[in-house]
């Protein structure tokens, strides 16, 4: 699966607040042997909110958590949003949620907190342990959060545990360290396989500049045989490296 968080918030993008969604999902996410394929931090615009779900609902693979923009004030965006996208603008008054919302405020929940219970039609429901107000998803792929990191935590674990417990691919990975700059390099990352994922990232420490190169694949056997590429260049030309693996690290 790929998964994205979309944080809806001008308050983020203009200074106001530090965003603390992205920290707790992506934890959350390699506990279980998951990845992030993006994140956004996107203002409160309608059309621009359509424009990122769309990008997201056109991936089959895709598993969203998207925050804020619930609640019921004229900024509030997401709900509508979520129906234009998921469920082609259909919405109904979700029983559960309703009855959530007037167990809450009781006649304060009216006229305008009920209408957080308006919501894409065939919505599940995600609980809200501080408000009680609920969460909701989408065809059990889109989950919609509020704003409020103390209220969306809860609901980030609940959806996980209950539709993405565990990752059941395996992942292996072998990294090293080579005492020799990208360039020289090039010519073995271009021949890896596309069937392996490959990160290169030069560091500089001081006058000591060297390049950690990464290879996984769901494939121990594929992962060993391109990461030995990079071993084998470093050994011909004599460049001190280091290997960097689950047994411990290794100078060479």
């Amino acid at each position: 699966m790929n998964f994205y968080s979309v944080i809806i918030g001008t308050e983020l993008l203009n200074g106001r607040r530090t965003d603390a969604h992205f920290t707790f999902l992506n934890s959350e996410l390699l506990k279980r042997g998951w990845t992030h394929k993006a994140s956004f931090v996107i203002k409160d615009e309608p059309e621009f909110i359509n424009s990122v779900f769309r990008l997201v609902k056109n991936d089959p693979q895709s598993v969203m958590f998207c925050f804020g923009g619930i609640g019921a004030t004229p900024d509030d965006y997401t709900r509508k949003c979520a129906a234009d996208i998921f469920t082609d603008g259909i919405t109904e008054v979700n029983s559960g949620a309703k009855e959530a919302i007037l167990g809450r405020f009781g006649d304060d929940a009216y006229p305008h907190r009920i209408n957080m219970a308006t919501l894409p039609i065939n919505s599940g429901l995600l609980k809200n342990i501080i408000s009680n107000v609920p969460g909701f998803y989408v065809q059990n792929r889109f989950f919609f959060m509020p704003g409020f990191p103390s209220m969306s935590q809860h609901m980030i674990i609940e959806a996980l545990e209950k539709f993405y417990p565990q990752n059941s691919e395996k992942t292996f990975r072998l990294t090293l360290s080579a005492w020799v700059s990208e360039n020289d390099l090039v010519d073995t990352m271009t021949s890896i396989s596309d069937k392996a994922d490959m990160s290169s990232l030069p560091i500089i420490e001081g006058d000591s500049r060297y390049t950690v190169i990464s290879i996984s694949s769901n494939s121990e056997e594929l992962t060993k045989n391109e990461f030995a590429k990079f071993v084998t260049y470093c050994e011909n030309h004599k460049i001190k490296y280091i290997l960097e693996d689950i047994k411990g690290i290794s100078e060479k």
